[in-house]
């Protein structure tokens, strides 16, 4: 920057194009010190800037005198230390920072005759209040929920853990965005080399823009083809809590209630904070149900496709002469009527998730009810298909996860064609493909499938099966923590 004031306004009115929004207020102190404070209408707080700021600068008349240059360096440094009554007050030098506090909310202050300047926190954008989850809701547990200003998630977590071992860093990520994105984890139990890892990644990313943490995800999530997520989010600050408390780590990105965490297996989409909040006997039934509806959503159209094309002989009599006679006027194959419906049940889901609330319950109402009951009776399709379709369906909404509920309804189409063409040989072989590359997939070097494959026993406490809190003394081994050791074995009555 200029040591000239002028120069430095017109420079910066210039680079904004002569935006409105930019506040330039002058003042002339004595007429020594020429002083511009400048801010952007909207992003930062008026009182405070009011209170704080133009108050202390306007009372400076009368304490002007009081300034030694035998112990300050520069003006600057007098009002940094003696005036602004601002907690949050640091310099800085060149262009570049200087238009990355401004458009961040700060207010920012230029003295004639001194090229650096003074950036002051009086960030006050509005934002929305906390809330309750809504991607991630649970009967029992916190009910606050992250939010788009990644201060307040980062104070979430805090309230949380207050331990000094939570370690946050900060970096700009997006040329043009400068978007915030924090990195969190406990540094008494996270593995370094997962740490290095993550910062690695991140420092890669060269893009113009991060709008969601959607973006973040595809830069960092390891690089193989697969449908399944390898990258957890979750809006929910428990959850995040946990995570960090086993040794994972949190990626927060200014603008989104969404926080990644890494790493990320299959068996964590697979679980729900509420599963330690009930009883162990309660967390582990509904656990074996939500693997069971997997199994549904991913088997359920194929196996029937199979039957019916190739093994009818599986049925009993009765069943297969139902089936017979219900699809007796159908004039399309079952592939097709399975593909049929399943098609149109994906529509029905995404009509449902666009249209406004109002109106998306009564498109689900007619999809379920009138197109599928005139379905059958104009004998298009059969009612066993309808059937299997709306068990498919509700299964698929008991997987804790979009990301993975997502991914097995992708899967399920092939399996479906493979049916069509091979019958059971076909599925058989499509699972052990599918076996195949989920042992294959990483998550920042971690497998996917641990701690089922490679199979570890001590690990099995918290997989399909969720035993008591007094009984889970170690944290998940397979990210090899510093600190492996969660609590005190139990005394034993």
């Amino acid at each position: 920057m200029d040591t000239d004031l002028e120069i430095n306004i017109q420079t910066i009115q210039n680079a904004l194009g002569g935006s409105p929004d930019l506040i330039i207020r002058k003042l002339v102190v004595v007429n020594e010190w020429q002083i511009a404070l400048l801010y952007i209408s909207g992003l930062s707080d008026l009182d405070m800037i009011q209170s704080a700021i133009l108050e202390s600068l306007i009372d400076l008349k009368s304490t002007v005198s009081e300034f030694d240059p035998i112990h300050y360096d520069s003006p600057l440094i007098y009002l940094k230390e003696e005036i602004l009554s601002v907690g949050d007050v640091g310099s800085i030098q060149g262009l570049n920072s200087l238009f990355s506090h401004l458009l961040s909310g700060d207010a920012i202050l230029l003295l004639n005759g001194c090229a650096d300047g003074l950036r002051i926190g009086v960030i006050g954008r509005k934002e929305r209040t906390i809330g309750e989850p809504t991607s991630q809701p649970s009967i029992r547990g916190p009910m606050d929920a992250f939010t788009e200003n990644i201060q307040t998630n980062i104070s979430l977590i805090r309230r949380r853990i207050k331990d000094p071992t939570l370690w946050l860093e900060v970096l700009k990520i997006g040329k043009i965005t400068k978007t915030s994105v924090a990195i969190m984890y406990l540094n008494n139990i996270v593995d370094d080399h997962i740490i290095q890892e993550v910062r690695r990644r991140l420092d890669e990313i060269e893009i113009d823009g991060i709008l969601e943490s959607g973006y973040i995800e595809e830069f960092i999530q390891d690089k193989t083809l697969t449908p399944f997520p390898t990258v957890f989010n979750s809006e929910r600050p428990d959850t995040t809590v946990a995570a960090l408390l086993e040794g994972r780590v949190a990626i927060l990105i200014d603008g989104t209630p969404f926080v990644l965490l890494v790493p990320a297996l299959f068996v964590h989409f697979m679980q729900t904070s509420e599963d330690y909040y009930q009883r162990a006997d309660i967390s582990t039934l509904i656990r074996l149900i939500r693997y069971m509806s997997f199994i549904i959503v991913l088997l359920a159209p194929s196996m029937y496709i199979a039957i019916t094309t190739y093994h009818q002989e599986m049925l009993p009599t009765n069943l297969l002469l139902n089936l017979a006679s219900q699809r007796e006027g159908v004039p399309f194959p079952a592939f097709i009527e399975a593909l049929m419906m399943e098609i149109i049940y994906e529509v029905l889901r995404e009509a449902g998730v666009r249209m406004p609330r109002a109106v998306g319950q009564a498109v689900s109402i007619v999809g379920t009810l009138v197109i599928g009951q005139s379905a059958v009776e104009a004998g298009i399709i059969s009612a066993a298909i309808v059937i299997i379709v709306s068990i498919t369906a509700i299964s698929s909404y008991v997987i804790p996860t979009n990301a993975m509920s997502i991914s097995v309804r992708m899967i399920r189409f092939i399996l479906m064609g493979l049916a069509a063409s091979f019958g059971f040989y076909g599925i058989l072989c499509g699972i052990i493909i599918l076996v195949l590359h989920l042992n294959n997939l990483r998550s920042f070097g971690i497998p996917y499938l641990s701690p089922l494959a490679p199979f570890e026993l001590k690990d099995q406490k918290d997989t399909l099966f969720r035993i008591p809190w007094p009984r889970m003394i170690t944290r998940p081994s397979l990210f090899k923590q510093k600190d492996n050791v969660r609590q005190k074995p139990a005394k034993r009555k």
